[in-house]
C-alpha cells in the first residue's frame, strides 16, 4: 500500500508485515563478540480494523464535496492525491513548518505517533487559506474554481510556504483530509447545512429583516452549510483504547474571543452534550443546536420578534459513502433525534457547560430559560404559511414556487404581503435584493390557497454569486390600526402596556391625525390623542 509513493525510498505502512536487511560495511560478523539489540514498539491509534474503510478513508484520491441548502444539496467531485509525486514531501514539510505550534520545539520527533498533536499541527498550518470580503478575488485564486489539493498544496510549497489565496470551509477541509491521508490517518470530509455563527448567544443566532423581507446585515451569520474534516483515532488523552472519529475543523470561525479552529472534538462527545471532554467542543455543540430567531426591525430603533425555530440548525450532515459516489446521512451521529429525551438529556448537560450560571440549575429552570427565547407575545396570526418548489431549481431557468397559505380561523382574513427575492453567499451574508412584490390576499374561512410564483432568470441571473443561493421571503404588512405586537401579558387589574403600529398609505404626510381608543371594561369613556 506504499509502493505509490515511489520507488525511492523506504516507506512503511502500519500495520503490513515487512522485511528489513542489516549490512555492516567495516567487517565481517563476529558470533563471539558481536551483539545487536532490535527495540520494536507498536503505538497505533489510528488503526480502523475494517478493510473498506481502510481503503475509502486512507487510500481513496477521489472525494466528493456535499453544497447547497438543506433542501436541494449538490456535490462536487475533489481530488484529494494524497499520493500524487511530491505531496508526501510537502506533508512532512507542513509538520516541519507547525512543528513549534503547541511543543515548542521539534529537536524530538516523538510527537509525530501522537496523531491528537499531529492533527492540531495540520489544522493550524491549513487555515492560512481564508475568503476576502466582497468576494474580492483580484489577488489570488476564486476559492471555488479548485478542483483538488494538489495544485493548493503544490502553490503553498513552491511558494515558500506562503498563504495560498483564497480558500472556502470546503477545500480548507479537503486539502486537510489530502494530508491527514497521506500520513496514514483515516480522514472524511462532512457538511453540515444551515450553519450559525453568532458572536453574542452561544445557542442562538439572530437574523433580522426589514418590512420589505430584505435581510440586514447584523452580527450574527446563519452559513448555508459548512465543511469540516473528520479523522479517526483513539484519544488516548481520554483514555480511550479504540479509535472513533473526531471533529477537526481547519476553517477559522468567531468565538467571541477571536477566530479560531477546533479540534480534535471528539463526535460522541458532541452528541451526549459531554463538553467538558474536549477541545472546543462547545462550539461545534452550539452550532449544530442553536435556537433560530427572526426580528422585524421597526425603523432601525426597535426590533420586533417575528418567530423563534429550534429546526433549522445543524441538517443533514452528509459525507461520502464507502466505496461509492452516494451521499451518506451522518446526522445521527453527531445528534439525537430532535425532541427525543436523550436529545433533551444532552441539550441539558450542555446548557450547563456552556452557561456556567447554571452548573447546578435544575431541568425545569433551564426549560423556563429556554421558554422566554419564544416570547411570549407573539400571537398566533391564525394563518400557516409555507414556500415550497415547483420545480427542481436549474440555472439559467426560471425559479418555479408555489406559496402555499392557510386560514386556521372561522372567518375571512384580508392581508397584505410584501414579498422579496435576495441574494445570499453561501457563508450567509445578504447581498442583492433583486426583486419585490406587494400582494393582497383574500382568505375565505379555513380556506387554503396555492399561488404560483414566477422569478424569471433575467430577474436573478445577473446578480448570482458564488453557489448560485437565493432567499425568497414574504413578511404580511399590517393594515392601519392593528396591533403587532403586545408588550406586557394583560392581568386582571394590574396596568398593561401596549404598542400600536400602523403605516401611511398615502404618498404624501399626514397631520393633524386623532387617534381613538375605547375597550370593554378598559377606558370608562373613549380616549382620544391627538
Amino acid at each position: 500500500n506504499t509502493s505509490v509513493f515511489g520507488p525511492d525510498r523506504q516507506i512503511i505502512r502500519r500495520g503490513q508485515t515487512f522485511n528489513f536487511y542489516v549490512h555492516f560495511q567495516n567487517r565481517d560478523w563476529d558470533d563471539s563478540v558481536d551483539q545487536i539489540i532490535f527495540t520494536v514498539e507498536t503505538d497505533d491509534p489510528v488503526y480502523m480494523d475494517n478493510q473498506a474503510h481502510r481503503e475509502e478513508y486512507v487510500l481513496n484520491e477521489h472525494g466528493i464535496l456535499y453544497e447547497g441548502v438543506h433542501k436541494h444539496i449538490t456535490s462536487r467531485p475533489w481530488h484529494f492525491g494524497q499520493f500524487e509525486d511530491g505531496i508526501l514531501d510537502i506533508c512532512l514539510k507542513v509538520l516541519d513548518m507547525g512543528a513549534s505550534y503547541h511543543q515548542g520545539s521539534d529537536r524530538d520527533h516523538c510527537w509525530r505517533n501522537d496523531p491528537v498533536h499531529v492533527s492540531m499541527v495540520v489544522n493550524h498550518m491549513v487555515r492560512c487559506n481564508n475568503i476576502p470580503e466582497n468576494n474580492d478575488y483580484l489577488k489570488g485564486t476564486k476559492p471555488f474554481s479548485w478542483n483538488g489539493s494538489v495544485p493548493i498544496l503544490q502553490q503553498w510549497y513552491n511558494g515558500r510556504c506562503r498563504p495560498v489565496r483564497y480558500g472556502y470551509c470546503g477545500s480548507l477541509a479537503a486539502v486537510m483530509c489530502t494530508v491527514m491521508r497521506c500520513l496514514g490517518i483515516p480522514s472524511r470530509v462532512v457538511t453540515n447545512f444551515c450553519f450559525p455563527c453568532s458572536t453574542e448567544n452561544p445557542l442562538g443566532i439572530n437574523e433580522i429583516f426589514d418590512c420589505t423581507g430584505k435581510i440586514l446585515c447584523g452580527k450574527d451569520k446563519l452559513w448555508r452549510y459548512h465543511c469540516w474534516n473528520e479523522s479517526w483515532m483513539a484519544r488516548r488523552d481520554l483514555n480511550q483504547c479504540c479509535g472513533d472519529w473526531q471533529c477537526l475543523d481547519p476553517t477559522p470561525l468567531e468565538t467571541g474571543r477571536g477566530l479560531s479552529c477546533s479540534g480534535p472534538t471528539w463526535v460522541r462527545s458532541i452528541r451526549e452534550g459531554e463538553l467538558d471532554l474536549d477541545y472546543d467542543g462547545h462550539h461545534l455543540f452550539s452550532r449544530l443546536n442553536s435556537n433560530y430567531v427572526g426580528w422585524l426591525s421597526q425603523n432601525n430603533v426597535r426590533k420586533a420578534k417575528l418567530f423563534c425555530d429550534t429546526w433549522p440548525c445543524g441538517q443533514h450532515l452528509s459525507t461520502k459513502s464507502v466505496g461509492s459516489d452516494q451521499c451518506e446521512d451522518i446526522t445521527g451521529t453527531y445528534k439525537y433525534e430532535l425532541g427525543s429525551l436523550k436529545s433533551k438529556e444532552a441539550y441539558y448537560r450542555a446548557y450547563r457547560r456552556i452557561h456556567p450560571g447554571y452548573c447546578n440549575a435544575s431541568n425545569c429552570h433551564i426549560d423556563r430559560e429556554l421558554s422566554s427565547l419564544c416570547s411570549p407575545f407573539l400571537s398566533d396570526s391564525g394563518v400557516n404559511m409555507r414556500l415550497k418548489m415547483a420545480n427542481c431549481p436549474m440555472y439559467g431557468e426560471d425559479v418555479q414556487l408555489h406559496w402555499l397559505l392557510e386560514n386556521l380561523r372561522n372567518e375571512p382574513k384580508n392581508l397584505n404581503f410584501n414579498l422579496c427575492a435576495q441574494i445570499i453567499t453561501y457563508h450567509g451574508c445578504p447581498m442583492d435584493q433583486f426583486w419585490k412584490d406587494k400582494v393582497n390576499i383574500t382568505l375565505g374561512p379555513r380556506e387554503v390557497k396555492k399561488i404560483p410564483i414566477c422569478i424569471s432568470y433575467n430577474q436573478y441571473g445577473p446578480h448570482l454569486y458564488d453557489h448560485n443561493i437565493m432567499k425568497v421571503v414574504a413578511v404580511s404588512d399590517p393594515e392601519c390600526g392593528d396591533v403587532l405586537m403586545l408588550l406586557s401579558q394583560p392581568r386582571l387589574k394590574v396596568p398593561c402596556t401596549a404598542e400600536i403600529s400602523f403605516c401611511n398609505p398615502l404618498q404624501e404626510d399626514m397631520k393633524n391625525c386623532i387617534m381613538t381608543l375605547e375597550g370593554c371594561g378598559l377606558f370608562k369613556e373613549p380616549m382620544t390623542i391627538e
